[in-house]
């Protein structure tokens, strides 16, 4: 046998003797050795060699192949082996690789060819392998991530077994074909592997390579060479949680713990024993989850080795693994081919373990259920010497021991493997922060390596050092010093890296070890030095084994009491370490060993627990304690004394409430039920969502088509909670949001409402089928998916971890992510959430952009929302407890820890759930007898369960009505309720408190149930009438004092009424720490509270207070001395200085202490919590077991606090009184003035209750609601919650956010405090993934970014559980769907212009009728006969200047009074109206039928255009005229192209004789000016469908913006010297292009044959503002031929346009038009069907007829007047069918409004009066950035008066107006005459002119002319020219000096530059 070394822990001189000469290298630690330990370390041979030590390494020598072949082969990173029979204490050979030829590639992974080697380069090449050659990857030390591919020749390679390899070597380079390689050592230099030892191919060629199902290479199974045992794999699939001691979930089907201990095969044993043992990795993985995402690479895949495949096909059951096993020491020649060595696995059940289970309830060694199920690959094995676990090592130590598996190789225990658990987590933390992240490979892999397994071992134990007795390592906290310690080290070289120029092959410097393995046990036990024994170092020599069988002695022995960590290190200089921790605190042990407990197994211990008895023993401890006997006796004894005369103060004030109440006397009014209403908050994010909607539906992308949808419905899911579903009920009921939708009717029923709202629950399913059924049959409705409290369950339905769980496991998953929601386009999804964490992975379905985060209410420090309630939530409640704030609302109790703790020890195989529980219950029990009058009991109860208590059943008594608190007491799990539950009722009962206060049991899958009472209490104050009225929802308890025992591992959304004094999570899983189980269980306590509190606060804590510094205190007094403001404290330097010691009470006191100190046995029972600090003297009156020096200290602390307290508060007379005057006096003056519950309870008093009940007749339930509650944590939590980072954030902020997710990478960044909701997003959007339980897993597209679902939404707000009022998420999202359905009512209608007709009266009422109303078409003959109306009738021209026809008798009304400023469309009548199918559309709307219309489809490119040049000349204009015509290919065909050329030569006109139901003959132009987006161009609907042609004509510099919004649209491009021009422009050349074509087309269609007339000759002229049109249909089959009823109805575009066309004779007219629609149109208008008269808006036009009429291409404003005036004056007919109508809908942009008249000279704009228009020439005048004609119309638009003053109101007297109407404004009247001749004018004989106005007049206007005219004496005359000669030659030429006076200073110009061509105009006085 091999005689070990005893004394592994201390320093081997000899050890250090060995490294030889020059090993340890100068780094930065080399200062802090002394020099003779580093003269040692450098020695060589100075030390003689011990007998002993010889012995030592001769053990060494004979193990060393064991060694080799038993190490854990770490993936990526592979340590060297040692070679066999080498000396391990002789330096390491130096091995000199020959110098590369000149000129090679010298690049790592390159032959020195320059051909690439690597795999993940070539595995996709083809590769040419000789007959018996393979594949083989090649391990370069320099390139640790990296395979490189060779050929090698089989005969070399050994076979399955290890053996039969021929030596030497025969090998081929696959880079350059390079072949013939006889020497490994030439072949690896010829691929650089540049290595400093001797190469061996035993240690380089390390795996076969295979190609895999997609054909590329891979790597295959490890080579199997001599002396190596089987290697085993991790499969890492998760990477660090949250905790240090937190279960990764693994990614096997199997659902098992990856470090759940797994018995394992022991090759040790001897023959023909089995023994049990424990492997230490993960169980197993499938191979379909082997491939998980692991820091941005593959993870390491799962090895099987061939001779174990046979085993796998056996049943997949893990149990012992069996082996009949060599000797226990492995010799060299034991034969790898014997049976046993083969370590092949026996997978049977192992008999034992159901046993085990069954003796053991929680043993966290045995299997859970779902590690029995899936199969099994071949697990990592632990390696070399067994180590024996002692028995009783659990009833020795009061603990189990948890063992971390560090770096290197872990050995086999076995024996009593129950009594330890072991976890790989720390292995997976150390691997992952050796992998670096992706973010760090720009900076070149080779330059920068990760952190030293040495470094990081060496961290650790710093970290462990500096822990406090009562902290739990945290992992991310090792993470962060990690990644903090990485980048200092690498601080130079990556900014070296960001500054130089990177060049192709960075030279590798030689890399640096900061500490080396022979340094690494010196430096640990140098930092563990000064931590009093918490941390004890191990150095073993050859293997853990040792280190851990030395651990087992030591604490059987009980040398490691005082020890938490120990830390075991195994290193040797020529070989990587090994190392493991063992958790050995009692404390921290057990919180690690918990914290691996999923939380069914959880359940299910403390289930096991209960109901197999264990917990009696605690229940018989309990009994010891007491010195009066059992409490149960106690109790039995009160109740008996107390029947039959109760009568007691405390019954008697209960009843004496309700009796007033019910005489009328005063009740109390602050029971109010705030009515429903809407806060600026909720609809700020109601619009918030609104928007995104709305982004969605306005993308290209065609996911949303709102316009599409004519209404809303919803369904709201939450989770399986019944007070959630009737909470959220209420809210549906009392939001009348179901009436607003119109999806029910008046008369609700609960069964209606209940239709919306499901619970995930089984019978889920059915309801969620009928929704998608509705969804499915109603296209046009939108179904809004709300998933409220989305952050729960989001289990995989494909993979769950935990399948005995209940049904309802994976249910989200199943229903809300099924094909029908993803692919139905009218389901929107919205995610609800307070957090969010676990739905922003980087798998998430929900786009960034599609985010929806609650509002800041203050920005800047200003109040964005008015909100008179303010926010109390985390970040509030972490702030109360900071310096500077008087009261702490988070607190815990060191009373009750310290006594958890206790019993912890005592009770060691009890879970601590059930010991925290079952001293909580004790607490409560003891403190409700206190209150009673057991005074005896006070000591076994601490004082913050005391202060709950008394104010609880106080409450009730300082209200006249009986309100009172409400306290919530969260024990997550079920069983443990019940027996709360079960104890405290019973507890009541005997004391006779039945009518005091409730215990209600808050089971989340039951209602609510209390006594009848109560019920009746409640109905009184919420004046409920209803007799079968049960409360459902907690809401409905405010009010009402009681303890809510609430249950359930996580909250589901229940709501807590603003009653809730207390929360008290002291019971809560403190060793599940994850983020969002943290906040969620706070967030039971978040509040909104009135924004008035904080003054109210101030005086009360002013009072109430004592002075925090003299109350403080922390767990160490003896220890450490607490400095003031001091950022960190000795042990915890993690922990921030509190303003006081939150627990309230003080700390180092043990609980019966810390009672005693507060309670005095003669005190009476106390009233409120709130008053001040007792009496020194009651404070000392019980002092207890506890040391006296503590309790000095502590009570000096006590005393000192009451004296200052009180001397503060109190008069200076008062100050001179003796103590117990002073502390009574203080009692009674604050209680008499504000007692409130809300101070801290290290203030406590004990004043007789009933002296004060008058005083303090302050409703506490008012108090209560004004105040946020008060949280009472466990302290592990407290420490974590209220300690935080540089940055200033908490430290649970940056814990893993979910339990089903896991970080990407170790190397991230820490989060901040100033991070945005938003920025925290995109973080966790980066560096989570999601676990293979999670429903997102398989969201993924490689290189992708469509893994967002389109239709899907995130609304993440703060926890607002007491939300009475609805102010927090379930009211906006209410809101939303109010919003959201208006909206779409509103995108379905549209603003029309509604109007009557104007100028009525002056029409001429004529008895005469030209044609019968029910006439379809006019008769041509008969049309003639009728008169022109000259009158404008439509209302938009209100504002315009009258047409006087012939004598008429106007009203000299003042028609000013209708008068509209130039803004007033918006002030023109509209009426709101539903959108036909018949509708025109802007861009907005998207439909399927149209998509192709409108070439948007999304699978199509968008529609390709072709540019067209058109030309024509035109004589008027002087100049040749180019157009441009953007035509898509889709419209090519209403086009003429020329053969050879493709140019366009004209447009296809239809013939007259043409007649088709499916085709509109006139081709429709609609000029158009800033209105791309809503102008309303899309006639799909309006034509019915019917082939039509339709031009949008554009201005030059839109023409882009226009052809992006209508690609399919075809496009008339105006020159771009008509930019600035107006409508008149527009509508000048569409109609000299249509005769231009016309012309074109009868030249092109006669050579067919074909008559010039037959040519159909007219166009449509549109306003881009026309949405609807109506046809009135008159029904004349009444008695007499006059009588007829009509009906309006809407119809399409296309059948009104072919009804025209169809008229007879059509080619005869010029122009025809319609009707302005008006709702108030009456029979006269209709009953002449044809109107002769002017038309507008809609018009078809007869180019050919007005060939010679042309539109003014310079008029902005009233071109189509003055067109009509000039077409009538022609002799032509204009004919309105009054039998259609136009709607037009208002459009508030673009249009003539698009015109902005500014100065030149200046940008800023500046309101500029239209009296500026104009200025007299060469003045110094302003000059505007206008067209010269646009400022004219407007200037005579309201100032025309200044030139035509006789004419002002004279609508008897008109201006005479030659050849054009301009329009004057509406007090002047004008008349209109052509100079042309044989037109037709009206007759001016007796007509006397007040004005003359020439605007522009040609040749045809002569002085003859203008003589035939009469004119009032002093009428006006206003001459108009381009110039001021043209002015002076029309003034001559005219020969108007003859009878007009002018002078100098009447000539004007336009207020526009020379360059700018001003108007001139010259006017004059009539002689």
């Amino acid at each position: 046998m091999i005689i070990y070394e005893k004394k592994i822990h201390t320093k081997s001189k000899k050890q250090m003797g060995n490294s030889y000469a020059g090993q340890l290298k100068t780094t930065r630690f080399e200062e802090v050795l002394h020099n003779s330990i580093e003269a040692s370390l450098r020695s060589n041979n100075l030390v003689p060699r011990p007998i002993f030590s010889q012995l030592y390494l001769e053990a060494e020598q004979q193990l060393s192949s064991l060694e080799a072949g038993s190490r854990a082969d770490n993936e990526e990173e592979e340590e060297e082996e040692e070679e066999e029979g080498s000396e391990s204490s002789s330096p390491p050979v130096s091995y000199q690789m020959k110098p590369p030829p000149e000129g090679c590639c010298t690049t790592d992974g390159f032959c020195q060819a320059g051909k690439d080697l690597r795999l993940i380069s070539i595995s996709n090449e083809h590769i040419e392998v000789p007959s018996g050659f393979l594949l083989v990857g090649i391990k370069s030390p320099n390139l640790p991530d990296h395979l490189l591919v060779c050929a090698v020749d089989k005969r070399f390679l050994p076979d399955d077994n290890g053996r039969n390899a021929l030596l030497g070597f025969s090998g081929n380079c696959v880079g350059c074909g390079k072949k013939g390689f006889c020497y490994f050592t030439e072949f690896s230099n010829h691929i650089n592997l540049k290595l400093t030892t001797q190469p061996k191919k035993q240690k380089h060629l390390k795996y076969y390579l295979v190609r895999n199902a997609q054909g590329a290479l891979t790597k295959g199974s490890v080579i199997c060479w001599k002396g190596a045992e089987f290697r085993g794999r991790q499969s890492s699939s998760s990477t660090c949680s949250s905790t240090l001691f937190q279960l990764p979930e693994s990614s096997g089907l199997s659902g098992s713990t990856s470090s759940e201990p797994l018995p394992a095969a022991n090759p040790s044993a001897p023959a023909g024993t089995q023994q049990t043992a424990v492997a230490v990795d993960h169980i197993p993985s499938t191979p379909a989850f082997s491939s998980a995402v692991y820091n941005g690479k593959e993870s390491p895949k799962q090895q099987l080795v061939k001779n174990n495949l046979s085993a796998l096909t056996r049943p997949s059951v893990l149990g012992t693994l069996t082996n009949s096993g060599p000797p226990k020491k492995r010799h060299k020649g034991w034969s790898p081919e014997s049976p046993s060595s083969t370590e092949t696995w026996n997978l049977q059940l192992n008999p034992q373990a159901p046993n085990r289970i069954k003796n053991d309830g929680g043993s966290l060694s045995s299997l859970p259920h779902s590690a029995l199920v899936g199969p099994a690959s071949s697990p990592m094995v632990g390696s070399g010497e067994p180590v024996s676990v002692p028995d009783n090592l659990l009833k020795i130590c009061k603990a189990k021991p948890v063992i971390f598996k560090g770096h290197g190789n872990f050995p086999y225990l076995c024996g009593n493997i129950n009594d330890v658990i072991v976890s790989p987590l720390l292995y997976t933390c150390y691997r992952n922060s050796q992998s670096l992240s992706r973010a760090y490979e720009q900076y070149g892999a080779s330059t920068i390596q990760p952190i030293s397994e040495e470094m990081q071992l060496l961290l650790t134990v710093y970290y462990l050092v500096q822990l406090a007795s009562d902290q739990v390592p945290l992992i991310e906290d090792l993470e962060q010093i990690f990644m903090r310690s990485w980048r200092e080290s690498h601080l130079s070289e990556i900014r070296q890296y960001q500054q130089a120029i990177p060049q192709t092959f960075p030279q590798v410097p030689s890399q640096i070890a900061p500490v080396t393995s022979a340094q690494l046990p010196w430096l640990a036990g140098l930092a563990a030095s000064s931590c009093n024994d918490s941390v004890h170092i191990i150095e073993c020599s050859y293997s853990l084994a040792e280190g851990l069988s030395e651990m087992f002695k030591l604490l059987i022995e009980g040398k490691l009491i005082k020890t938490n960590y120990v830390v075991i290190i195994c290193a040797s200089r020529n070989r990587a370490i090994d190392s493991c921790i063992v958790i050995t605190g009692k404390y921290q042990a057990r919180v690690l060993s918990e914290s691996m407990l999923t939380p069914s197994d959880y359940q299910k211990e403390v289930n096991y627990q209960l109901v197999t008895g264990k917990v009696e023993t605690l229940g018989s401890f309990f009994s010891t304690l007491c010195p009066d006997g059992d409490i149960d006796l106690l109790l039995e004894k009160f109740y008996q004394e107390n029947q039959g005369h109760i009568s007691s103060s405390i019954s008697a004030s209960v009843n004496k409430p309700t009796a007033l109440n019910g005489a009328g006397a005063a009740a109390c009014t602050s029971y109010e039920i705030e009515r429903h209403q809407i806060r600026p908050f909720q609809l700020a994010v109601a619009q918030k969502l609104l928007s995104h909607i709305c982004s969605i539906a306005d993308s290209s992308t065609q996911n949303l088509d709102l316009g599409s949808f004519e209404k809303i419905d919803f369904l709201i899911c939450v989770p399986p909670s019944e007070v959630t579903y009737q909470q959220t009920l209420f809210h549906l009921w009392h939001s009348g949001i179901l009436l607003e939708l119109g999806l029910e009717k008046e008369h609700l029923t609960k069964q209606r409402v209940e239709q919306y709202v499901m619970k995930i629950d089984a019978e889920a399913q059915i309801k969620f089928k009928v929704f998608l059924q509705n969804s499915m049959q109603n296209p046009h409705t939108l179904f809004v998916l709300i998933h409220d409290h989305a952050h729960w369950d989001l289990m995989s339905a494909m993979h769950s971890l935990y399948p005995q769980t209940e049904l309802s496991t994976g249910l989200v998953d199943r229903l809300l992510n099924c094909r029908e929601v993803k692919e139905a386009p009218n389901i929107v999804t919205l995610h609800v959430t307070s957090f969010p964490y676990a739905l922003q992975t980087q798998h998430t379905h929900i786009s960034p952009y599609n985010e929806i985060h609650w509002p800041s209410s203050y920005s800047n420090g200003v109040d964005l929302y008015h909100e008179n309630k303010k926010y109390f939530g985390l970040s509030e409640f972490i702030e109360s407890t900071l310096s500077g704030h008087s009261i702490p609302l988070l607190r815990y109790d060191s009373s009750f820890e310290a006594m958890v703790m206790a019993l912890g020890k005592r009770f060691p195989r009890l879970h601590s759930a059930v010991i925290r529980t079952f001293v909580l219950i004790q607490h409560y029990s003891a403190a409700m007898m206190a209150v009673c009058g057991l005074s005896q009991m006070k000591n076994y109860t601490s004082v913050e369960t005391l202060e709950i208590t008394q104010n609880l059943i106080n409450s009730s008594r300082q209200c006249p009505s009986g309100h009172g608190l409400m306290v919530v007491l969260r024990i997550p799990c079920t069983p443990l309720a019940a027996v709360a539950y079960e104890r405290l009722y019973n507890v009541r009962e005997r004391l006779a408190l039945e009518d005091n206060f409730e215990i209600i049991l808050g089971n989340p899958n039951s209602g609510i149930t209390i006594g009848k009472h109560f019920v009746e209490q409640l109905k009184v104050w919420q004046k409920i009438e209803d007799v079968d009225w049960r409360p459902q929802t907690y809401l409905e308890l405010e009010g009402l004092p009681c303890i809510l025992i609430f249950s359930g591992m996580d909250p589901q959304g229940e709501s807590l009424p603003r009653s809730l004094r207390y929360c008290d999570l002291r019971l809560i899983n403190s060793s599940s720490l994850v983020r969002t189980n943290l906040e969620q269980e706070l967030g039971l306590a978040a509040y909104f509270v009135s924004s008035e509190m904080h003054t109210e606060k101030a005086v009360v804590n002013d009072v109430l207070e004592s002075d925090p510094e003299k109350l403080s205190s922390t767990d160490n007094e003896d220890e450490e001395i607490t400095t003031e403001g001091s950022t960190s404290e000795k042990r915890s330097p993690m922990k921030r200085e509190r303003s006081r010691s939150h627990d309230s009470a003080s700390s180092s006191l043990s609980s019966k202490a810390s009672i005693t100190a507060f309670c005095s046995e003669s005190s009476p029972p106390l009233t409120a919590a709130g008053d001040t600090a007792k009496s020194p003297h009651q404070v000392l009156s019980n002092s207890t077991e506890e040391t006296t020096n503590t309790y000095e200290r502590q009570k000096h602390k006590v005393d000192k606090g009451a004296q200052t307290t009180i001397s503060k508060h109190l008069p200076p007379v008062t100050e001179q009184l003796d103590m117990k005057q002073n502390i009574k006096s203080a009692q009674i003056s604050i209680t008499s003035s504000s007692s409130s519950p809300f101070s801290s309870s290290s203030s406590s008093s004990a004043p007789t209750h009933n002296s004060f009940i008058l005083q303090t007749s302050q409703c506490s339930m008012t108090k209560a609601s004004k105040q946020p509650p008060i949280v009472f944590l466990p302290k592990l939590v407290y420490d974590i919650i209220t300690s935080t980072d540089s940055s200033g954030l908490p430290k649970s902020s940056s814990l893993l956010p979910y339990h089903s997710v896991m970080w990407a990478s170790s190397f991230r960044p820490l989060m901040s405090k100033m991070m945005t909701c938003t920025e925290q997003s995109l973080y966790y959007r980066q560096w989570t993934v999601p676990k293979p339980i999670h429903m997102d897993y398989n969201n993924r597209n490689e290189g992708r970014m469509d893994t967002f679902h389109p239709r899907r939404l995130l609304l993440s707000g703060p926890p607002q559980v007491c939300n009475k009022n609805k102010i927090g998420k379930t009211g906006a999202y209410l809101q939303f769907l109010s919003i959201l359905s208006r909206m779409l009512i509103r995108l379905t209608e549209v603003d029309v212009y509604d109007e009557e007709e104007i100028n009525i009266n002056i029409k001429e009422e004529s008895d005469q009728y030209y044609h019968q109303p029910g006439d379809m078409w006019p008769d041509l003959e008969t049309f003639k006969k009728m008169p022109f109306d000259y009158t404008i009738h439509d209302p938009k021209y209100e504002d315009a200047s009258l047409i006087c026809s012939k004598l008429q008798t106007i009203n000299n009304e003042d028609r000013s009074m209708s008068r509209r400023q130039e803004d007033m469309f918006t002030h023109r009548q509209t009426t709101r109206m539903r959108l036909s199918k018949y509708a025109a559309y802007n861009t907005y709307h998207h439909c399927e039928q149209c998509h192709q219309y409108m070439g948007f489809n999304p699978r199509y490119q968008l529609y390709e255009s072709t540019l067209h040049a058109f030309a024509f000349s035109y004589s008027m204009l002087g100049e040749e005229i180019q157009l441009h015509f953007i035509i898509p290919k889709s419209k090519e065909h209403h086009f003429v192209f020329s053969q050879p050329g493709r140019q366009l030569e004209s447009m296809r006109l239809p013939l007259v004789t043409d007649k088709s139901e499916d085709y509109i003959k006139s081709p429709t132009f609609t000029p158009t000016t800033g209105r791309h987006e809503h102008g309303l161009f899309n006639l799909y609907h309006a034509m019915d469908g019917a082939s039509h042609l339709h031009v949008l004509v554009v201005k030059e510099y839109e023409m882009a913006i226009y052809k992006k919004y209508w690609p399919n649209h075809i496009m008339l491009v105006l020159p771009s010297i008509f930019n600035s021009a107006g409508v008149g422009a527009a509508h000048f050349l569409i109609k000299e292009l249509s005769y231009h074509n016309l012309e074109l087309e009868r030249n092109r269609q006669e050579e067919l044959g074909i008559k010039p007339q037959d040519i159909w000759p007219f166009i449509v002229i549109s306003d881009d503002s026309c949405v609807m049109w109506n046809a009135v249909e008159v029904d004349c089959s009444g008695d007499r031929k006059s009588d007829y009823t009509w009906t309006e109805r809407n119809v399409s575009l296309k059948q009104i346009l072919q009804h025209i066309e169809a008229t007879p004779n059509v080619t005869h007219y010029a122009l025809i038009g319609m009707r302005k629609w008006s709702s108030k149109t009456n029979s006269a208008e209709i009953k002449e069907p044809f109107s002769c008269c002017h038309v507008h808006d809609f018009i078809m036009l007869n180019v050919d007829l007005t060939q010679n009429v042309q539109y003014n291409q310079n008029r902005f404003t009233c071109d189509d007047i003055d067109f009509n005036l000039r077409v009538h004056s022609a002799g032509l007919l204009i004919c309105r069918f009054n039998r259609f109508s136009v709607m037009k809908k208002q459009i508030a942009v673009g249009g003539q409004r698009s015109f902005h008249i500014k100065s030149k000279v200046s940008d800023t704009p500046v309101s500029i009066s239209p009296a500026q228009y104009i200025c007299a020439p060469d003045s110094k005048h302003t000059f505007l950035a206008a067209p010269a004609q646009l400022l004219l119309e407007k200037y005579l638009q309201y100032h025309s008066h200044r030139f035509f003053p006789l004419s002002l109101k004279n609508y008897s007297h008109p201006v005479l107006s030659v050849d054009c109407y301009l329009n004057l404004g509406p007090q002047i009247a004008v008349c209109y005459v052509s100079s042309r001749p044989h037109s037709l004018n009206i007759s001016s004989s007796g007509l006397t002119f007040s004005g003359l106005l020439l605007y522009l007049c040609d040749s045809f206007v002569v002085a003859s002319f203008l003589k035939k005219f009469h004119f009032l004496k002093g009428a006006t005359l206003c001459v108009i020219c381009q110039d001021r000669n043209s002015l002076r030659q029309t003034v001559v030429r005219l020969e108007l000096e003859d009878e007009w006076q002018f002078r100098l200073r009447d000539e004007f110009q336009t207020a526009n530059a020379k360059e700018d061509r001003p108007l001139f105009f010259l006017t004059g006085r009539h002689i």
